[in-house]
């Protein structure tokens, strides 16, 4: 699988010319044979990209005074959580917000606050804030997650993630495919052969069928 999904993301990137921005590579997957309805077979996983993502990605936390400033220190851009409940009320804003961020981290105590009044924004996106205990550093799990990519499937047989950007060579996109190639198929009953098709694409770019061997 490893050459044939190199030659996809090839042709993606040959075929897709250079825009003023920098692209992301993504990967999409259809199921087949697989009842999404039954949440135990949905996908819903967090891979380590090998090689990274490529391009720098915005983390927004829940959290006042000391971890506020923690947070600041490490780049992350932070929500008073006094502000929660008015956020809320304003669903355009809150919508704004939840698009703009990746990851969203939040102070224990704020878990329910967030989930209250902006689970509805939040939960739909899979952008329910991770907990951050008191004694942790939120410059480590901000660490973790520049790296990690975000499989979920929903209750939809087609789905996809970002494997990385153009500004990367090709053998280090074909590793961080394989790494979510290897957790989606490894997740499913028959693995690959539960796999209708695959697709990889620059974010502007055409689809590029990858040739699909069970």
């Amino acid at each position: 699988m490893q050459e044939n999904i190199q030659t996809a993301i090839q042709r993606a990137l040959d075929e897709s010319p250079e825009r003023k921005f920098v692209e992301s590579i993504e990967i999409a997957f259809t199921l087949k044979d697989v009842d999404l309805k039954n949440p135990a077979n949905r996908i819903q996983e967090e891979v380590r990209l090998p090689s990274g993502r490529g391009k720098p990605i915005r983390i927004t936390m829940f959290a006042g005074g000391e971890m506020a400033t923690k947070a600041k220190a490490a780049g992350i851009d932070v929500i008073d959580p006094a502000t929660i409940e008015d956020l809320g009320g304003n669903r355009q804003m809150a919508r704004k917000i939840a698009n703009k961020s990746d990851f969203f981290l939040s102070e224990i105590p704020h878990m329910g606050t967030v989930g209250r009044f902006l689970g509805v924004v939040l939960g739909p996106r899979g952008k329910m804030p991770r907990p951050v205990p008191p004694n942790l550093d939120p410059a480590r799990i901000a660490a973790g997650l520049k790296d990690t990519a975000v499989i979920r499937s929903r209750d939809r047989i087609t789905f996809h993630t970002a494997v990385g950007s153009r500004e990367q060579g090709l053998d280090e996109l074909t590793a961080n495919a394989m790494a979510v190639w290897n957790r989606v198929t490894g997740k499913l009953e028959r693995g690959a052969g539960n796999i209708r098709s695959c697709y990889v694409k620059t974010s502007m770019g055409p689809s590029v069928k990858v040739e699909v061997v069970e």
